[in-house]
């Protein structure tokens, strides 16, 4: 496994018990080769919907979730890709960043629904509340035509990452968790925003990071719709390349090295062996 210009990763995946390397996620001018990616769809813009000429009914009977696309392409180690017009989920295309605002179809669809229209999955408890959700994510608008996600060490030559999303169970996550602290020296490092599953390994670090945060963490994978493309007790876990850089060139000097965490080490081996087999849902 190559991991190119970070030659600690592999001692710090091998510490925290995690087989499986993280994902690189970056936009790009092209999709990549063998790529992963949703069906074409017409595109859910707020201009599209104001004007009537969305079918609802086409996207919804076309829907795909992104994160299960990005499940598949961890299982099958490969990359996946999204557009404007491949974005699987109308919810997630805004927060992949190909439209804003969101469609008052979805605000309701997220919120208490239109009656006679569509049900709500009343994750917010009004279309106000879900609007104000929305407007304070405020995605950042992609700026080439594809997101691309794949495993790190399949980057290849000029391939840039602007964010890493590790994906982990709790006894791992502490030690992602801490060492972003560690290597920060911020306490309060690690965010976590309501958002749809993509929006929190996106969306969210994004918006830090426009915000002028150096070091970016964002936690996520709390989204009930997407939790069947989770292994059971997996979370989400993005940072930034800044802080990443810092984690991966610093580990071996935190308490990663200890007895303390030794201790955790022999916990992340019972959780792999209760967990042996890959699953979801």
């Amino acid at each position: 496994m190559s991991h190119g210009n970070w030659p600690k990763l592999p001692g710090l995946l091998e510490t925290l018990g995690l087989e499986e390397p993280p994902l690189a996620i970056f936009y790009a001018d092209t999709p990549p080769e063998g790529g992963l990616a949703p069906k074409p769809l017409e595109r859910p813009t707020p201009e599209r919907e104001q004007m009537g000429q969305i079918n609802w009914g086409a996207v919804f009977g076309g829907f795909s979730c992104a994160i299960g696309h990005i499940w598949r392409a961890r299982r099958k180690h490969a990359p996946a890709w999204f557009s404007a017009d491949h974005y699987g989920c109308p919810g997630g295309s805004f927060w992949l960043g190909f439209h804003k605002p969101q469609t008052e179809f979805i605000v309701h669809y997220v919120s208490c629904g239109i009656p006679g229209q569509v049900h709500g999955e009343h994750y917010l408890a009004t279309a106000d509340d879900c609007r104000a959700a929305f407007a304070a994510a405020d995605p950042r608008p992609a700026p080439r035509p594809y997101l691309v996600v794949k495993p790190l060490d399949l980057l290849a030559p000029g391939e840039d990452p602007e964010l890493v999303a590790f994906f982990a169970r709790p006894e791992s996550l502490c030690g992602l968790h801490q060492l972003a602290t560690f290597a920060s020296g911020q306490p309060d490092i690690v965010r976590s925003a309501f958002s749809a599953a993509c929006g929190s390994l996106l969306a969210w670090p994004l918006h830090y990071q426009e915000q002028g945060r150096e070091l970016v963490a964002v936690l996520g994978g709390w989204d009930p719709s997407a939790r069947k493309f989770f292994a059971t007790d997996e979370l989400s876990f993005t940072v930034n390349r800044a802080l990443f850089e810092r984690m991966a060139d610093r580990w071996d000097q935190s308490f990663l090295t200890t007895k303390t965490w030794g201790q955790v080490r022999r916990k992340v081996e019972r959780s792999r062996r209760a967990w042996s087999k890959p699953d979801r849902g």
